[in-house]
């Protein structure tokens, strides 16, 4: 017989909050590379707003951002290896 399965308890994370709406001052420019590298992978990915901690609302401009400035050649597709 199968021991009775023991539940984990996980421990208390603090919700994230949207950078965007806690500092109005900072907005979302597809020129504005630096600030638009903080929310990708090394390998290129856009994170998710789970793991960034952005409002739908924020999330949706953000990515649009971020795809304006690949097509520009702002900031690349991927990240190639070496």
């Amino acid at each position: 017989m199968k021991p009775p399965a023991t539940r984990r308890k996980r421990p208390f994370q603090r919700r994230k909050v949207c950078v965007f709406c806690a500092d109005s001052a900072m907005k979302i420019d597809y020129k504005d590379t630096k600030m638009l590298t903080h929310f990708i992978t090394e390998r290129g990915k856009i994170l998710p707003r789970r793991i960034s901690g952005n409002c739908a609302k924020h999330q949706r401009e953000l990515t649009k951002a971020i795809k304006r400035a690949r097509n520009i050649a702002l900031m690349p597709f991927t990240v190639i290896s070496t």
